[in-house]
């Protein structure tokens, strides 16, 4: 979605300031607002000057979040935005996966992402050979592969999902007759999209035995997880409950099953932040990325939020205002995929999109 500060002429470094303010007191210090307007003055000001646009995922810190993005939002809405720019240039503030994304649905743009290093644990869970041995071990079974993966993986499946829209994806396979679905790579994920759609969960068998697959629907998993999400305990939800009774408690699907079940309402990034914004409770306990949680908090200022906020993404954690500012003025970091990988990969994102 746009930005709260987006559309609007550049703004002073003092109505920059007033804005941040306004937006993120009792969120972020205030001398660390001072010092990030400096910064985001300067960044607007330059992707202007370039012709740039901004995403931002929802997982950024607060600082960076609510300042210089031009949109922000989940996975999926960042894809869509990014396969429409006119921009020259667009300056992916989230992980690797999600600027090489960008780069399949742009190739003739530049794409930079902040932070040379900027991985994810649950992409580099799977590699492309990983998936061709699942095909060879389920021939003719179509592969549904979670956005949050290298494009090399991309490349290698039928179809892309995201958190959103995974069970939708699985759905539409076998409303076209597909008994069973290769779903990956996020264990619990998968398991909770199984759950969700009232079909079997399968552990995958790579070892060249002869296997046997149900006659009823099933989804065909794999063993990643994302180190952030499986942090997060049934424990952790009956201590909040004991202390805040009424709590809505609200989690990612990228949870343990148990943790799922246990929770009122489970989503994408953008579905939670609905839920925040359209259910009245007295509290919202938020089970994702801990900077998410401050996002959402600064956008709902009449909202309680319980904090559960130990758990920050690393690799999310790497994109900052400062590198940001020096992707853009340096042009650097930028994002190079081989033209037949682009070819290969963005197959199985447009279908995604065709279907969400």
């Amino acid at each position: 979605m746009p930005n709260s500060l987006a559309g609007q002429e550049i703004l002073s470094l003092d109505e920059t300031l007033q804005l941040m303010r306004e937006k993120l007191s009792g969120i972020v210090p205030d001398v660390e607002i001072g010092i990030k307007a400096e910064l985001a003055f300067k960044i607007n000001r330059l992707k202007a000057e370039k012709n740039a646009v901004i995403l931002g995922h929802n997982y950024m810190e607060p600082a960076l979040f609510h300042s210089v993005p031009d949109y922000v939002g989940d996975s999926l809405e960042l894809s869509r935005v990014s396969a429409e720019t006119d921009a020259d240039i667009i300056v992916f503030c989230g992980v690797q996966f999600m600027a090489e994304t960008a780069k399949i649905l742009n190739p003739d743009k530049t794409v930079l992402i902040p932070a040379e290093k900027a991985g994810c644990s649950l992409a580099a869970g799977i590699c492309a050979e990983d998936v061709r041995a699942l095909k060879r071990a389920y021939p003719d079974v179509p592969v549904v592969t979670y956005i949050n993966t290298y494009a090399d993986v991309k490349a290698e499946s039928d179809y892309c999902c995201t958190s959103g829209n995974g069970a939708a994806v699985v759905q539409h396979l076998f409303e076209l007759g597909h008994q069973h679905v290769i779903f990956l790579p996020d264990e619990f994920l998968a398991r909770n999209t199984a759950s969700e759609l009232g079909v079997e969960y399968l552990d995958p068998i790579l070892d060249g035995s002869t296997q046997t697959l149900p006659n009823e629907k099933c989804i065909i998993g794999w063993n990643a997880r994302c180190e952030v999400h499986e942090l997060f305990t049934v424990k952790d939800i009956r201590d909040a409950r004991k202390q805040f009774p009424e709590v809505a408690v609200i989690a990612h699907p990228e949870c343990s099953p148990e943790v799922v079940g246990e929770s009122d309402f489970t989503g994408s990034t953008k579905q939670l932040i609905d839920y925040v914004q359209n259910v009245d409770a007295k509290q919202y306990l938020l089970l994702t990325e801990c900077s998410m949680g401050d996002n959402i908090a600064a956008e709902n200022p009449d909202k309680d939020m319980v904090r559960l906020c130990s758990f920050r993404c690393p690799y999310m954690n790497l994109i900052t205002m400062e590198d940001t500012l020096a992707a853009l003025e340096g042009i650097q970091y930028e994002v190079e995929l081989d033209s037949e990988l682009i070819r290969r990969a963005r197959t199985p994102i447009d279908r995604m999109l065709s279907i969400s």
